[in-house]
């Protein structure tokens, strides 16, 4: 794993000849050792269509390519950080809560409206994550920002998880996901979104909640 927590809001990273990291820019606060930081033009793993994809999400995010051999700490914005672990599967997430991720793992993009269909785009605009969100893919470590801490809670067959959309942050494995109200349509009369609407995630993975309502 190329990522150590060093305490809640700052990892290390471990960069090694012929491996490469991806960080957001502006995520590097330290290094030692002969390291390079380059802007990164090709969307990650991924090459072109990521890119393209990238720029399909009005993704504002850009990215560094990381590579040497050394150690890097990286923070961002004083936001909690917690480093994800995927084992083949694919981790969801909005690309501003990136804050760094392995080279070895693909990026893409994921049109909302493909998990839920009109309800999955409402979702997006609802949490103002829009319309797309980024996917990484394969074996690799993920460092991931949000506010005040965050959660890791297990999803299973017979378990599905209800998540207030302001509060999540991630999810990995095999999850559908769909947006469902709960409350009636006249008592959401003068509301905010608030607890109106809920995230219910079903399947087998996990989901990750932060503790706070609020963006980055």
């Amino acid at each position: 794993m190329p990522f150590r927590e060093v305490n809640s809001k700052m990892i290390e990273a471990t960069v090694a000849p012929g491996q490469r990291l991806f960080s957001q820019r502006g995520a590097m606060l330290a290094y030692k050792g002969e390291v390079s930081f380059t802007p990164n033009m090709q969307g990650g793993q991924g090459g072109v269509m990521s890119m393209i994809g990238r720029r399909v999400a009005n993704e504002a995010t850009p990215l560094m390519t990381v590579e040497g051999s050394g150690t890097v700490l990286f923070g961002h914005g004083g936001h909690h950080i917690e480093v994800i672990n995927l084992t083949g599967d694919t981790l969801f997430v909005e690309a501003d809560r990136l804050l760094a991720f392995d080279g070895t793992l693909e990026q893409g993009t994921m049109f909302m409206g493909s998990q839920g269909g009109v309800m999955g785009m409402v979702r997006g605009q609802i949490t103002g994550q829009g319309l797309f969100t980024t996917t990484l893919k394969g074996h690799g470590a993920v460092a991931v920002m949000a506010h005040g801490g965050i959660i890791e809670v297990p999803i299973t067959p017979q378990r599905p998880v209800h998540v207030d959309p302001q509060a999540y942050v991630a999810h990995h494995g095999d999850v559908r996901n769909k947006l469902s109200t709960a409350l009636g349509w006249r008592d959401m009369v003068g509301r905010g979104s608030g607890e109106a609407f809920q995230l219910e995630l079903s399947g087998n993975g996990a989901v990750f909640v932060q503790a706070s309502e609020e963006k980055l």
